[in-house]
């Protein structure tokens, strides 16, 4: 079971409450969602709380909201295939993330980080010449590959991988 913290913004799009009461945890940890618009389109960036990992996933539609786990598990999906990890870690990831609640933010120091993403996603998308132009596997890789104060400077997919590692063993 996955915890999926979104932003009070996300909340009110999604038109869901969130879970109260008990918080469950998994060995993978819980994740961080917030809702950005980039070219006056809905975009949501996912933020994995322990290691930084992040994946943008742009121009979403109504139908995308109310199926809102589902295109979460997907672009996580696709998102570890494009980083080429191995299938077993992808399975452990997967399998973690079955049944996902709906909660509210509780960390500052990853949405501060989730700030400074979007402050990069903002510049790197306009230099790409826009969302229309993206190359969303190239955007992500280069996301993950930021340094990022709060993991002491490291990247954010090398504390994945790091991750993903001990719990494969």
């Amino acid at each position: 079971m996955a915890i999926l913290r979104c932003t009070k913004k996300l909340l009110t799009e999604l038109k869901a409450k969130p879970s109260e009461g008990k918080t469950f945890s998994n060995k993978v940890g819980s994740w961080h969602a917030n809702l950005l618009r980039f070219d006056r389109r809905k975009c949501i960036l996912f933020t994995h709380d322990a290691t930084l990992y992040s994946f943008l996933v742009p121009g979403l539609k109504k139908p995308q909201f109310e199926n809102f786990r589902e295109v979460f598990e997907q672009n996580l999906f696709k998102n570890l295939l494009w980083e080429n990890f191995p299938q077993n870690q992808i399975e452990i990831v997967l399998d973690e993330h079955r049944e996902i609640i709906i909660a509210k933010t509780n960390n500052r120091s990853v949405l501060g980080s989730m700030n400074d993403l979007a402050f990069q996603l903002r510049y790197r998308i306009a230099a790409m010449g826009g969302l229309i132009n993206i190359d969303l596997a190239e955007l992500n890789h280069e996301l993950n590959r930021i340094p990022m104060s709060a993991i002491k400077e490291v990247y954010s997919i090398y504390e994945l991988r790091n991750l993903l590692n001990k719990l494969s063993r």
